[in-house]
């Protein structure tokens, strides 16, 4: 089974526009193509399972266009979503902040979805997807060093419940690499499908490690790989795995 996990900045490309050289305005405005440019990217990879992280549901910006299940469309997959902030937020009454969210798309067989929701932090949405033999969980974690470690604990408690093996995925904004989550893995007993500790962000010159798949006992990695391309200012990252029965 192969999953593929991209932070894909909503689409609008790796940068803010020549002309307009202002901190964060790359968020605002649309990439026309840029879309066609990840599906096609997508298409090629043939993923079974695809986690999004920075998804326009319809936006001004995307020309109302609702990213997730355009991708999903295009190749032929069940996809669910949620606005990426907490239910209370103000943030779910903004323009296009409203319609910012996660993503998971997947082929026929999915068991269930559930949204959960962290209790600190702005981006607050936790999407776990069950399939028959393993749940996975997509997150997008918090930039703040403090927030990201109660979203951590949070997302202990939610996990150490699950009884199938489980993957964790997304965004972890992890700024001091792996090191940052050691203590969490060694509490769950995951393993990062990233051996290499390879850097994802910035696509153009990579340097930091953002972006992981970690999973658990019950699941065996037989390949992973990170592409170099340039649609989103992350790096995609796609690992082929499969469940394995549980030692007696």
């Amino acid at each position: 089974m192969r999953l593929l996990v991209y932070n894909i900045r909503y689409a609008v490309g790796a940068g803010a526009p020549a002309h307009v050289p202002v901190p964060g305005a790359g968020y605002l405005f649309g990439n026309p193509g840029n879309l066609d440019n990840i599906i096609g990217f997508l298409k090629a990879e043939a993923p079974d399972i695809v986690g999004l992280i920075e998804v326009d549901i319809g936006s001004v910006r995307s020309g109302r266009v609702n990213q997730a299940e355009a991708i999903a469309s295009a190749l032929g997959h069940y996809s669910c979503y949620e606005c990426k902030y907490g239910e209370e937020s103000v943030n779910q009454y903004l323009p296009i902040l409203r319609k910012q969210a996660n993503a998971f798309l997947a082929k026929p067989g999915v068991a269930g979805e559930r949204f959960h929701y962290f209790d600190t932090g702005i981006k607050r949405l936790i999407i776990e997807l069950e399939l028959d033999g393993v749940a996975i969980f997509l997150v997008h974690l918090s930039l703040k060093y403090r927030h990201r470690h109660f979203q951590l604990r949070h997302l202990y408690e939610l996990v150490k419940r699950c009884r199938k093996p489980v993957i964790i995925a997304g965004d972890f904004n992890t700024f001091w690499g792996e090191d940052e989550i050691f203590l969490f893995k060694e509490s769950l007993g995951l393993r990062s499908a990233n051996i290499g500790g390879l850097a994802s962000f910035p696509s153009r010159a990579p340097r930091l490690e953002l972006d992981f798949i970690l999973y658990g006992p019950g699941i065996e990695v037989t390949d992973f790989r990170i592409p170099q391309i340039g649609f989103s200012d992350h790096l995609p990252l796609v690992c082929d795995f499969e469940t394995v029965p549980a030692r007696k």
